[in-house]
C-alpha cells in the first residue's frame, strides 16, 4: 500500500464530493444556482477530474486494486452528504443515519486497514 496516494485520494474525492454536494443541493441555498443551471451544469466537466484524480491515487495507494477504490469513494461520500445536509439544511441525524454513517467509517477502514 502507497499511503501517500491513499491519502491524495482520500482528499480528492473529499474535494469532489463537497463541490458535488454544492452543485446539486446549491440551488436550495442559492437563487443564483436556481437561475443559472446550465452554468452549474457545466461545471460537472471539472468535478469529473476530481472523481478521476481520487480514483487514480486511490488504487495505485491501494495497490492496483479497483474495489478498495469504489468502497473508499462511497463512503467518502456518504459522510459529506451528511455532512452537508446537517449544515446547509439542519436535518438531524437519525439513529438510522448514524448507523449507517458509522458503516461508512468501518467500511473504509476494512478496504484501508484489513491485509489481503
Amino acid at each position: 500500500m502507497k499511503f501517500n496516494d491513499l491519502l491524495i485520494g482520500i482528499l480528492t474525492f473529499t474535494i469532489a464530493h463537497v463541490l458535488t454536494f454544492l452543485q446539486l443541493n446549491g440551488q436550495f441555498i442559492w437563487k443564483s444556482f436556481q437561475k443559472h443551471e446550465w452554468a452549474v451544469a457545466l461545471f460537472g466537466a471539472v468535478l469529473s477530474f476530481f472523481y478521476i484524480w481520487g480514483t487514480k491515487y486511490t488504487v495505485n495507494g491501494m495497490g492496483g486494486l479497483f474495489w478498495p477504490s469504489r468502497f473508499i469513494g462511497f463512503g467518502v461520500g456518504m459522510i459529506i452528504y451528511a455532512l452537508g445536509v446537517v449544515y446547509f439544511f439542519k436535518e438531524g441525524i437519525t439513529t438510522k443515519t448514524l448507523v449507517s454513517l458509522s458503516l461508512c467509517v468501518i467500511l473504509i477502514c476494512i478496504q484501508v486497514l484489513w491485509k489481503n
